[in-house]
């Protein structure tokens, strides 16, 4: 062989950082992979440089004889060339230079990334060996206090920038969700009309309702229409993640909102009250409130009757406190039901015996208590003088 071939051959097997040679596995040691290469010399692959995964053994990945494409990473020179080897090689480094090769020419596009680490300002991701970036404002379309969830999921996110020469990759998840989210809601807005009983699950419980998660839409129930007896917090009926039954009482596509009820879809207090309270039925109650005309006893949850004042005492009274104070506990007899008005007349008298009325009273038919001490109308002394007389 000619000298000037001799020097040509070792020119062209001459291997130099950055190159990618295919190189063949002739020894496994405890943490690397000793190779040969293409010039007759040997190389080294670390087990940093063959995967990224941890605490793994080295027969598992790699066999005598097997034979891998590997990216010279660093020339060993010194005192460390005595280990029997020339060159570092890596698979990893190899993988990620392909990865950003692949990405030129990809922002936009949506990709499959796994959350590796939470960071300052946002999540580290891996992305086909590489590490990516996604800032905290574009990890959801909503605010998110604590990132700790996100370690070690995977899902899809858009690439938002690419630059290889500073290994720089910035990726956008929240549109990706926002787009989810406007189709969905565009789906359910499509078969959802007012008047409709759909089910839900209580997404979040605030001081004013509850939302309710419709598969792609949050409705909100106001606290007034949770339930038909009054309910000063959400929380103290209702809890994340309960499945519940709910009325549509309007939808605003425009806005992406719809209010619900739940109580609609319950039977209310006044149902069957007729059945409940019928007429000349004796029912006990809680007075309520006090008024100057009567009081508003409680014979139901959420149900009151009013006891006229002309019905309160066969005495006459001036106002309803002088015998009645609001919490006592009375007994009441069903003058009048009306369902449709929601009203209930009451009588306590009417369970009471009567006095004896005194012979004044008797040769007295015409006796009338002046309109100023009454506190009520004439017409409603009249209606409950001639109720009492009916009795």
């Amino acid at each position: 062989m000619s000298e000037n071939f001799e020097a040509l051959l070792n020119e062209q097997e001459e291997i130099k950082v950055g190159d990618v040679v295919e190189a063949e596995v002739v020894q496994i040691e405890d943490k690397q992979l000793v190779v040969s290469l293409p010039n007759g010399l040997q190389g080294a692959v670390p087990v940093r440089e063959l995967t990224r995964e941890k605490d793994v053994e080295l027969n598992t990945l790699a066999s005598v004889g097997d034979k891998f494409e590997l990216l010279v990473a660093q020339e060993v020179r010194g005192n460390a060339k005595d280990e029997g080897y020339s060159f570092i090689l890596s698979k990893t480094k190899l993988a990620a230079r392909k990865a950003w090769e692949e990405l030129v020419g990809r922002v936009g596009e949506v990709v499959t990334v796994k959350v590796t680490k939470v960071v300052k300002g946002g999540l580290s991701v891996d992305y086909n060996g590489l590490r990516g970036f996604i800032p905290a404002s574009l990890v959801e379309d909503r605010f998110v206090s604590d990132f700790s969830k996100y370690k070690g999921e995977s899902f899809d996110a858009r690439i938002e920038e690419v630059d290889a020469e500073s290994g720089r990759l910035i990726l956008n998840r929240r549109d990706i969700l926002a787009e989810e989210k406007a189709k969905k809601q565009a789906e359910v807005f499509a078969t959802l009309h007012e008047g409709d009983v759909v089910e839900g699950t209580v997404a979040r419980l605030t001081d004013f309702g509850a939302f309710i998660s419709l598969g792609g839409v949050d409705g909100l129930v106001h606290v007034s229409e949770i339930a038909h007896t009054r309910v000063n917090r959400p929380s103290d009926v209702l809890k994340a993640g309960e499945a519940v039954q709910a009325k549509v009482l309007n939808i605003d596509e425009e806005h992406g909102r719809v209010s619900l009820s739940i109580k609609a879809t319950q039977p209310g207090p006044w149902s069957d009250i007729e059945e409940k309270a019928p007429v000349g039925a004796s029912l006990d109650g809680v007075v309520k409130r006090l008024t100057t005309f009567g009081a508003f006893v409680e014979v139901f949850p959420g149900v009151e009757g009013l006891v006229h004042i002309s019905q309160i005492s066969h005495k006459h009274i001036s106002t309803p406190q002088e015998v009645l104070s609001e919490g006592d506990d009375v007994q009441v007899k069903v003058l009048e039901v009306n369902p449709e008005a929601k009203r209930i007349a009451l009588s306590i008298k009417a369970l009471e015996e009567a006095p004896a009325r005194t012979e004044e009273v008797e040769e007295d038919d015409h006796y009338e208590i002046p309109e100023a001490e009454t506190g009520f109308s004439l017409g409603d002394l009249a209606e409950g003088l001639s109720d009492y007389q009916a009795e």
